[in-house]
């Protein structure tokens, strides 16, 4: 049978990617160009936003060798996540979006599938209608991961300094909450455990690259080695991005409350 430039490959992860899609978010996708039949946009139901879009291109087009065609998936991205995530195989800057906040994801098998929906998940979340902050409620504490970029903030010198530092506040933090930074590639681990002591003070922050309009305290409470807790350790407990700020699965935290219980023993 004569193949078309759209043609899937038994090692594409498209039909995984818009089989979750259309499981976890109810989306269908959307053709919009007649004359790019391979090309699928993800778009909120809600507020219209992209949150992916798969495309079908000649592999120079994202700067592969070869020739042919290759499917790729393009993502919003956190610009603090964007840099770290191009140390990873498969990821790239952005083919025909803003590089800035958006990346390309090979979906030639490069990159692992969990993986590939971890950070579809992610892309989902950041482009979502939010609510307000006024309109949150919460008042029991939570644990989460949050990523830190090393090439934007040096952590370790900061707590050399202060125990107490500024951080980029997130909606869903609330005083009393503890955060566990994971500074990104190439170290690609949790170093530090933190707890929420203020949130929600405002600070105009603006380099093009970082944007904080709110910062909170936070205050060290256990520093880990750089192979506790590292990438590989965190996809045993089904972490396969770090996706800004997400909760921390049960069975992490009981591994991470043990060590922490042991360091306080000695």
């Amino acid at each position: 049978m004569k193949t078309t430039s759209y043609d899937i490959t038994d090692k594409s992860h498209r039909n995984a990617v818009l089989q979750y899609a259309a499981v976890q978010y109810g989306t269908t996708p959307e053709y919009p160009w007649m004359k790019l039949p391979g090309y699928a946009v993800l778009r909120h139901s809600d507020n219209q936003k992209w949150y992916g879009i798969i495309m079908n291109v000649p592999r120079e087009k994202p700067g592969l060798s070869g020739s042919g065609y290759v499917d790729i998936l393009d993502i919003k991205c956190d610009p603090i996540m964007g840099g770290s995530l191009l140390y990873e195989k498969g990821i790239l800057p952005a083919y025909h979006m803003h590089k800035g906040n958006w990346i390309t994801i090979l979906l030639d098998g490069s990159v692992e599938k969990d993986f590939v929906l971890s950070l579809l998940d992610m892309s989902f979340h950041i482009t979502e209608k939010r609510q307000s902050v006024g309109k949150l409620q919460r008042t029991e504490n939570r644990e989460w991961i949050v990523p830190a970029n090393p090439e934007y903030y040096d952590l370790e010198k900061a707590f050399s300094e202060s125990d107490i530092i500024l951080w980029k506040q997130s909606n869903h933090i609330i005083v009393g909450d503890t955060i566990y930074l994971y500074v990104a590639a190439p170290i690609s681990a949790i170093l530090y455990k933190c707890q929420a002591v203020e949130v929600d003070i405002p600070y105009q922050y603006d380099d093009t690259k970082v944007h904080m309009s709110r910062v909170m305290k936070i205050k060290l409470l256990h520093t880990f080695g750089q192979e506790q807790f590292n990438f590989e350790t965190l996809k045993e407990y089904g972490i396969y991005a770090v996706r800004g700020p997400r909760s921390v699965p049960d069975s992490l935290r009981y591994a991470i409350n043990a060590i922490c219980s042991g360091a306080k023993e000695k």
